[in-house]
């Protein structure tokens, strides 16, 4: 197949050739069971797990033992809510959020919300940003967790998390951090945190693996399990591990350790040029903020222009998504630029443009070819 020109990295990313390459063993010459522990079998798979969890534990600043292996994000966002709105049952419950959050998020909230938990969604600014103030007016005596995410999906916001990681410390709150488009792309850290979902395929490892950082040793909740059925991961998580999938997930994360200030630049700087290239084409606005966002990712709109078209036509030579890739096929505009105050015609007239590993120059400047060439067609 003649692939078009991928800048939708946010949505997913190819698995890096280093990570292929430590994964193929573990599909078959160290094909065991990592619980398989009276034999070798199980002890180089065991041996295997360990030596990722150790790894991934790094890149956030953790400590092995607080890795909590899951099939991706989804759950690992799944287990984190639900599982500490089930360490609460019989109290009075509150949790706050924000309107922008990925959907993962928002859906789990709507669940316990009709298990009888409140829930505040935080506002935001026109470029994304939440306020301090709102989030700390909106605390209340039973007020069990606050849930953000590092940075924003669609528009690479990113939230002040060493702010308000001292809000939830003062308060004694659960602190909840989506880290799914932060982790390997900026760093990040754990102090103050005391649940952190993780997603493999989002920096260069497979599909299908995810992790969840669970603060020890602490007197909050830990959050009670959602699969039963042997106790694996210290009872949190059960069902056989992914041992491929966590070697690929482990090697994944060593790479982005050693890479990602410098590839963080090349990224911004490739970004940049694109962005302003395209913001010179009439009409064109940026959404979010310019300064305090991903290194990798701009979101445009295009005004005048049908948005289903705008994004057919250019998904010809460029591969792009308007939003989430959860909700790509959906007509409706992005809830996260309705969010923001974007016009819902506008808001389906945007794209989101995300570089990786793999962006050069010559796909940046292709890119920008193509999108003019597309917008002033669609505009005759």
């Amino acid at each position: 197949m003649n692939y078009p020109i991928y800048l939708d990295y946010n949505a997913t990313t190819p698995c890096a050739p280093e990570v292929i390459d430590a994964m193929l063993p573990y599909f078959g010459t160290h094909f065991g069971n990592a619980a398989s522990k009276s034999h070798p079998y199980g002890w180089v798979a065991e041996n295997a797990v360990e030596e990722a969890r150790e790894i991934i534990a790094q890149l956030i600043g953790a400590k092995s033992k607080e890795i909590i292996f899951t099939s991706g994000a989804t759950e690992a966002i799944n287990l984190g809510i639900k599982g500490i709105f089930e360490s609460y049952l019989g109290e009075k419950q509150h949790y706050i959020t924000c309107q922008t959050e990925h959907k993962a998020v928002l859906d789990t909230f709507l669940e316990i919300e009709k298990r009888g938990a409140e829930i505040t969604c935080l506002p935001v600014d026109g470029k994304g940003n939440i306020s301090l103030k709102d989030l700390e007016d909106a605390i209340l005596p039973h007020t069990k967790m606050i849930c953000l995410m590092w940075a924003n999906n669609e528009t690479g916001v990113i939230h002040p998390i060493k702010e308000i990681s001292e809000i939830a410390e003062s308060r004694n709150i659960i602190l909840f951090i989506d880290a799914v488009q932060a982790a390997g792309k900026i760093p990040v850290f754990t102090k103050g945190v005391h649940l952190m979902a993780l997603s493999a395929h989002k920096f260069y490892g497979p599909k299908g693996v995810g992790a969840l950082y669970v603060r020890h040793n602490h007197a909050l909740p830990k959050p009670l399990a959602q699969i039963h059925g042997g106790g694996h991961e210290k009872g949190m998580r059960s069902g056989t591990l992914n041992v491929p999938g966590i070697v690929g997930f482990g090697k994944a994360a060593e790479l982005r350790i050693s890479e990602m200030e410098e590839e963080g630049n090349r990224l911004r700087e490739l970004r940049d040029f694109l962005e302003n290239q395209l913001l010179q084409i009439q009409n064109t606005s940026l959404n979010g903020s310019q300064e305090n966002r991903l290194p990798h990712v701009c979101n445009i709109a295009f005004s005048g222009v049908e948005g289903e078209d705008l994004i057919k036509k250019v998904n010809q030579k460029v591969a792009v998504s308007s939003g989430s890739a959860c909700t790509s096929i959906s007509p409706k505009p992005s809830h996260v630029l309705q969010a923001m105050g974007i016009n819902p015609d506008l808001g389906r007239a945007s794209i989101r443009f995300s570089l990786g590993r793999n962006t050069t120059f010559e796909d940046v400047e292709k890119t920008i070819n193509w999108v003019k060439e597309v917008v002033e067609k669609l505009r005759v």
